[in-house]
C-alpha cells in the first residue's frame, strides 16, 4: 500500500480508537510467526469493520479470509452478546493462530471458523445474512460474491477488500489485479447492489444489497 502517504496514513492511524491489549498482542505475533503479515487487517480497517457492523445492526456476518483473526475478533466486538459471526480460511498455520485468540477473547464465543475452501463453506451457510465481509485469493472475488449475496438479506452489506491492489488496478498485469479490476467494473454495474469504492487502506469496496 505504498501509494498512501505514510504521513496520512500515521495520522489516520494515531486518530483512530486504539485496539485491546489482546489485539496487540494477535498483531505481533502474526508479524513475528505468520507468512505475508501484511495481509493483517490493522487498527484503521479493524475498526471500521466494527463500526459497520455496529451502526448495520447486523447479528449475523460472514468472513471470507480470516487470516490470523485480527478482523474477525473487530467485528465481533461490534456484535450484540447473541450475534454469530462465520469466518472461513483454508491454511491451517493461520488458522491456529486465529483459534488461540479467539478461545482467550470475550467476543470469541460469537465466532464460529470453519476451515477449509470457502465456496465450500458458504454452500453449508443459510441466510439471512446481515454483512459480509471478503478478503481471501482475489481471483475469486467474483465467485464469492456471487455466492453470497442471495444468502445476503435486503439491506444487508457485503464488504470487500483490497479493490486497489495498492493502485495496480490503474493499468492491471497480473491475475489478482486482473481479476481485482473486473470484479470492480462488473459490481459498480451490477443492478442488485449499490455500493461506494473507499479510497481506505488499500481500497474498500461497501455494497448494499438492494
Amino acid at each position: 500500500m505504498d501509494f498512501i502517504d505514510e504521513k496520512i496514513e500515521k495520522y489516520a492511524y494515531d486518530h483512530t480508537q486504539p485496539e485491546s491489549e489482546l489485539l496487540n498482542r494477535l498483531e505481533k505475533e502474526t508479524w513475528d510467526t505468520l507468512e505475508i503479515p501484511q495481509m493483517l487487517t490493522g487498527r484503521i480497517e479493524g475498526r471500521f469493520l466494527k463500526l459497520l457492523v455496529q451502526i448495520s445492526n447486523a447479528h449475523s456476518v460472514l468472513e471470507i479470509g480470516t487470516f490470523s483473526g485480527f478482523g474477525s475478533l473487530n467485528m465481533a466486538e461490534g456484535l450484540p452478546d447473541d450475534g454469530i459471526l462465520v469466518t472461513c480460511d483454508i491454511d491451517p498455520d493461520s488458522c491456529k493462530v486465529a483459534r488461540k485468540y479467539f478461545e482467550e477473547s470475550p467476543h470469541g464465543k460469537k465466532i464460529s471458523l470453519m476451515e477449509g475452501p470457502a465456496l465450500e463453506s458458504i454452500e453449508k451457510l443459510h441466510g439471512p445474512i446481515d454483512l459480509v465481509f471478503i478478503d481471501a485469493d482475489k481471483i475469486n472475488y467474483q465467485n464469492y460474491f456471487e455466492a453470497v449475496l442471495p444468502k445476503v438479506r435486503q439491506g444487508g452489506l457485503i464488504v470487500v477488500d483490497n479493490v486497489l491492489w495498492s493502485g495496480s488496478v490503474l493499468n492491471p498485469k497480473d491475475e489478482s489485479s486482473i481479476a481485482i479490476h473486473n470484479f470492480n467494473e462488473a459490481v459498480s454495474k451490477d443492478p442488485r447492489v449499490e455500493g461506494v469504492l473507499l479510497t481506505v487502506r488499500d481500497g474498500i469496496f461497501c455494497l448494499r444489497k438492494k
